[in-house]
Parts: C-alpha cells; sequence; structure tokens
C-alpha cells in the first residue's frame, strides 16, 4: 500500500518517531517527511540516517499554516507530534490543548484538504479514566479523531493507543538505568504499581497494523502484558549486575494511578477482538443524542475494563526477557553503559 507514496511523520525527532521512520525507511516508499519543531533533532537526524528520501520540515502543529505547507503532497501520516510529559501539562495544561488537541484538529483538517489517504494519531492509556491533564488532552484528541473520520470521506482516520513504551524518552527503564550508572539509588513510586509493558518494535507494528487495517474512526490497541515496578527493578538490577543496588521509595506522585486502562469498560462491550489486537469502532450516533437521554447500553453494566492489573502479568524471568529486547539492555549486559535514549 505504501508503494511510491509519500508518508508524513510528526514529532518525527521523538523516539516513537525514530522507531517508526526505521521501519518505514526500508519500504518502498517514495519520501518520508519529518515534520517538527526542533531544528538541532532534524540535524541529528538528517547526519545520522544520510538517506534521499528523509525530507525535513520545520514547524508546529499548533501553527497551521506550517502543517498545510508539510501535508501538501503527501499520502500518509502517522501523527505522534504531542506533549507527553505528566508534570509538565499538569502546570500548563493549555499548553497541552493546544498541542495535543488544536494540534491534532489542525493536522487532520489539513489532511482532508490536501486529500491524504489515511492518518494514523497516536494516543496512549492515559486517555482512558484521565485523572491528569496529558490524559485528558489525549482522550480529547481522540475524540477529535472520531469527529473529523465521521466528516471525512476520502481521508481515513483512526488511532492508536498504547501503553509504557519501554525505554522511550522519558520514561523510567532509561531513569532508572542511569541511576543505577551514577551510583544513586533507584527511585520507585509504589512497587505494587503496574504498567503495561511493550517495546518500541511493537508499538511500530501496532502503527502498521491500524494503517493496513483500520476503517474511519477506529481505535487500535495492542494486547500487552503488564508488570508490577518491583517486578520491573528486580529484573533491571539484576540483569545490569546490580541485584542489591539501593532503592527508594518516593510514593505515587500526582497524576499518576495505581494501574492503568487500555480499554474502558464501555469500550470492552463494542470492541473486536482480533487476537493480538482490539478493534474499538467509533460511536457513530447522530446529533439527536438519543443515547444520551434515554437510550441505555445494559451490556455495559457487567463489562469489565482492560487495565495492567488484570492483563497478563510478567514475572522476573518474564520481565527480563522482554528488557533483553533492548539495544541499550543488551550493550550493557555485556558491558557497555551507552546512553538509554540513543
Amino acid at each position: 500500500m505504501f508503494k511510491d507514496g509519500v508518508l508524513l511523520i510528526s514529532g518525527g525527532t521523538g523516539s516513537f518517531g525514530n522507531a517508526v521512520l526505521g521501519r518505514f525507511l526500508e519500504s518502498n516508499l517514495r519520501e518520508v517527511r519529518i515534520f517538527s519543531r526542533d531544528e538541532k533533532k532534524q540535524d541529528d537526524m538528517r547526519r545520522a540516517y544520510s538517506n534521499p528520501k528523509l525530507k525535513f520540515y520545520i514547524g508546529d502543529v499548533r501553527d497551521y499554516q506550517s502543517v498545510l505547507n508539510s501535508v501538501r503532497g503527501v499520502d500518509f501520516i502517522f501523527h505522534a507530534a504531542a506533549l507527553k510529559q505528566v508534570p509538565s501539562c499538569e502546570f500548563h495544561p493549555l499548553e497541552a490543548v493546544k498541542t495535543n488537541i488544536l494540534g491534532t484538529e489542525n493536522m487532520l483538517e489539513a489532511a482532508i484538504l490536501c486529500g491524504v489517504k489515511r492518518v494514523v494519531c497516536l494516543s496512549t492509556d492515559k486517555a482512558v479514566y484521565p485523572i491528569n491533564a496529558m490524559g485528558i488532552s489525549k482522550a480529547m484528541m481522540e475524540k477529535v479523531v472520531v469527529a473529523k473520520s465521521r466528516s471525512s470521506t476520502k481521508t481515513v482516520i483512526c488511532a492508536t493507543r498504547y501503553g509504557n513504551v519501554m525505554a522511550s524518552r522519558g520514561s523510567v527503564i532509561p531513569l532508572f538505568a542511569n541511576q543505577i550508572r551514577a551510583g544513586h539509588a533507584i527511585s520507585i513510586t509504589d512497587p505494587n504499581m503496574t504498567r503495561f509493558m511493550m517495546t518500541l518494535d511493537d508499538a511500530v507494528d501496532l502503527v502498521l497494523y491500524a494503517f493496513e487495517h483500520a476503517k474511519p474512526g477506529e481505535i487500535f490497541v495492542q494486547k500487552s502484558p503488564a508488570a508490577t515496578i518491583d517486578t520491573l527493578t528486580r529484573a533491571l538490577t539484576d540483569l545490569l549486575g546490580a541485584s542489591n543496588h539501593p532503592i527508594r521509595v518516593i510514593g505515587t506522585r500526582h497524576g499518576e494511578k495505581l494501574f492503568e486502562s487500555l480499554l474502558s469498560r464501555e469500550e470492552m462491550v463494542a470492541a473486536e477482538d482480533l487476537g493480538g489486537y482490539y478493534r474499538v469502532p467509533p460511536d457513530l450516533r447522530d446529533l439527536n443524542y438519543g443515547k444520551f437521554v434515554d437510550q441505555g447500553e445494559v451490556l455495559i453494566s457487567g463489562a469489565i475494563e482492560y487495565n495492567s492489573h488484570n492483563t497478563t502479568r510478567l514475572n522476573i524471568d518474564g520481565m527480563k526477557e522482554l528488557l533483553m529486547k533492548l539495544r541499550f539492555i543488551q550493550a550493557a549486559v555485556c558491558g557497555e553503559m551507552n546512553d538509554p535514549e540513543e
């Protein structure tokens, strides 16, 4: 489906964008565009890849004109640009609104105007039952995706929702590895806290699956195992030869949950089980709002959400096996302490 096509990756200089780029450069796409606001990271990528397929566009998803300039002539869009750090969004919630919600509106409006074939937007488990500004803004982003998909006849717009992507920029595994390397105590929140665990390769597989199979307004979720923070810490310290490394429990931080959900119970009622994935169809109620007033759904009362407490739970050996899929962990086990985020 990508033969001779043009792909745009918004937020393409991030860890997720880089992972997707690595896979797409191997495809038969004619051109891959990176759209982001960080010229330094773009220059680093230009030098690192040195690939004639790769084109760079400076801009910000908040600025519709810069988005429009980058989208002209594009066939496919992977929209990953976002503010994703919980603390920064808590302190600056309107910034999360501008980037995660209005920025997505800009990208989708430009995609529809320019006749883009397919758009996949990146969401997160924090959008399900959100308690922080980042999760709320991503939940609203998903609503924008569904709303835009209703009025789009030529552009297929969908979303993927993912849990904790291991070793992505700003995640806990690089943090823990750096604390071990620096000789500092590992700071964990709650040992019993659970999180979904998926590798960047898994996350890219989900995006590719959505590109190939999505219908307008659908949300795709990959079934993922989960682990407690205690299990993750023990597995990591064992692999890095630091089993007795000191651990400091700091308690749950503002805006954090004990567990995360990838599907709400309301979504589970309608979700289609595809084996390794769930497909969530869009809510296509019309503007009469009957379901809000005098219609209900009996099945919802007995449904159970899909969360990191009730999914497959990894033990220490299972967590080690998953960690060993990460390149920087492989290098560290061999005695090479590379930068986890490279």
